[in-house]
């Protein structure tokens, strides 16, 4: 396979403009129940985990918290890309997480989680239940304002769904600001009215641990985008060493935006009671390559088939994504189905 340019050689894609969302109630115009009208496959069951890519988002803008001089991010809203498969799913699971996650002074219970997750139009004993089980969504602090990095699948049937929500989060506690984040598996089910969030399954990475000196490479790496739960994930040492050498090996020649790793994935395969690879550190997903969507129609097909041959090239027996490639070393190497459109699985079996 030829050598594509070095990264600083590429030219760099354009950012889209994006509305600024100046208010969290302003998120609630879009009902966790609502319907996109579109078609789902009836299953899309995969032979290892899954994910989703997304548009490129700008990185939102600080304005001062009132009386304090500390400064957070504005909300920004996400949006759905144009080649969505069943964007009312994923719309449904971020405006709950957007909401649960962002709050001004003398909201940031759970009680007050709770009243922002009815304004979506959940009924009031399902919107306590989910308030409760938002872990780390809601730390204790002053007020907080959650940015959407992705939003992939975790699995989509035609009447449920699993959308892993992966997101930064931005907190004040008087006149400190800091900066965190999570991924929440966000489980929905298919209704007359449209897609309902059931649960809600945040990451928990656990402590950090001894690292070898493959992952501190990674955490180096600037050619390595992680998100917070991702990189927590590398920091506590559980990521298998397939996997670290094939995300330094894959930064050679291209700028990866990772979505998944370890934490805030299903257990299982969605549908299925078949083990994922990403639990026990040994697959990841990538949402985003040199800059370009894997779910964005505009991407080159070209690209994201030269990322999935060079993730097989790595030693990952099971590479999906959203084009069904051919001459893989074994039979199943390569795989794509709805699940994959919006992002590259890359998995280990040890």
């Amino acid at each position: 396979m030829a050598r594509r340019p070095p990264i600083h050689q590429q030219r760099p894609e354009p950012l889209g403009r994006r509305a600024l969302l100046l208010g969290t109630a302003a998120w609630c115009a879009c009902a966790v129940g609502c319907s996109d009208g579109t078609k789902t496959p009836k299953a899309t069951g995969s032979p290892a985990g899954s994910g989703t890519g997304r548009p490129i988002t700008p990185a939102p803008t600080p304005v001062p918290s009132k009386g304090t001089g500390a400064s957070l991010p504005s909300p920004i809203p996400w949006r759905p890309g144009p080649s969505e498969v069943t964007p009312a799913a994923k719309t449904a699971a971020v405006r709950l997480v957007e909401a649960l996650g962002t709050w001004s002074a003398g909201q940031g219970d759970v009680r007050g989680a709770a009243a922002r997750a009815a304004a979506l139009g959940i009924p009031a004993a399902s919107a306590a239940k989910l308030a409760a089980g938002a872990g780390p969504l809601t730390p204790s602090a002053d007020e907080a304002v959650v940015h959407v990095i992705d939003a992939q699948y975790g699995g989509i049937l035609s009447d449920s769904a699993s959308v892993l929500v992966v997101c930064e989060q931005s907190t004040r506690t008087g006149g400190a600001v800091r900066s965190g984040g999570t991924t929440v598996d966000v489980r929905l089910s298919r209704t007359s009215k449209g897609w309902r969030v059931t649960s809600l399954h945040p990451a928990d990475p656990g402590p950090a641990g001894p690292l070898g000196a493959s992952a501190k490479a990674v955490l180096a790496q600037p050619l390595i985008e992680l998100p917070p739960a991702s990189a927590a994930d590398v920091r506590s040492g559980k990521v298998h060493e397939s996997v670290l050498r094939a995300m330094l090996r894959l930064a050679g020649d291209y700028r990866m935006s990772v979505s998944v790793v370890r934490s805030g994935h299903p257990l299982d395969v969605f549908g299925t009671d078949r083990p994922s690879d990403h639990p026990p550190g040994r697959a990841f997903d990538v949402w985003r390559i040199d800059g370009h969507p894997v779910v964005d129609p505009a991407t080159s097909r070209g690209l994201i088939t030269g990322f999935m041959r060079a993730a097989a090239a790595t030693g990952s027996y099971n590479v999906g994504g959203p084009v069904q490639l051919s001459g893989g070393a074994t039979a199943n190497q390569f795989f794509s189905d709805a699940t994959h459109h919006d992002h590259v699985h890359i998995g280990f079996r040890a």
